[in-house]
């Protein structure tokens, strides 16, 4: 994932707005990066991630999906806000819920039943890293094991 400036809006709404973009259209888009980045926001990427990681075993999700929005970032002159600490942890969330699921769940249900990881704003990353952590150059550059973990939570 990149940090809340590569995405255009500051999306606490996490309706399904690219409804009208079918996985396929939406994977083939962001991998070219061909998609406008006004329709990249937060739960975009999201979406994007869940779609990798229903197909692919989680390296190569995780491996394919940092590939691409590099990519997609240097399209729009944004490489310096790809965040690794960001990224893997939203995939391995990701990839965890899929799996606490039980059956690989439609991009539907499984928005429907994780609407923490759709927010930006209060992201579910606050309570497994300390906002310092996450703003550090080193968190930036790889992938830093979470310092702020909450008990009792998932």
């Amino acid at each position: 994932m990149t940090n809340q400036v590569l995405t255009s809006t500051d999306t606490t709404d996490h309706e399904l707005a690219d409804c009208e973009l079918t996985d396929d259209e939406l994977l083939d888009q962001f991998e070219r990066a061909t998609l406008p980045l006004e329709r990249f926001r937060h739960v975009d990427h999201v979406r994007v991630a869940f779609l990798y990681l229903s197909t692919l075993p989680i390296l190569d999700a995780l491996q394919a999906f940092s590939r691409s929005l590099r990519r997609f970032a240097a399209k729009y002159g944004k490489t310096s806000l790809y965040h690794e600490t960001i990224t893997w942890a939203y995939i391995f969330l990701i990839r965890e819920r899929m799996a606490r699921a039980g059956e690989t769940p439609t991009w539907e249900q499984f928005a429907k039943n994780n609407a923490d990881l759709l927010t930006w704003k209060g992201s579910a990353l606050n309570r497994f890293y300390r906002d310092e952590t996450l703003k550090s150059d080193l968190a930036r550059r790889i992938f830093v094991l979470p310092d702020n973990l909450v008990s009792g939570q998932p």
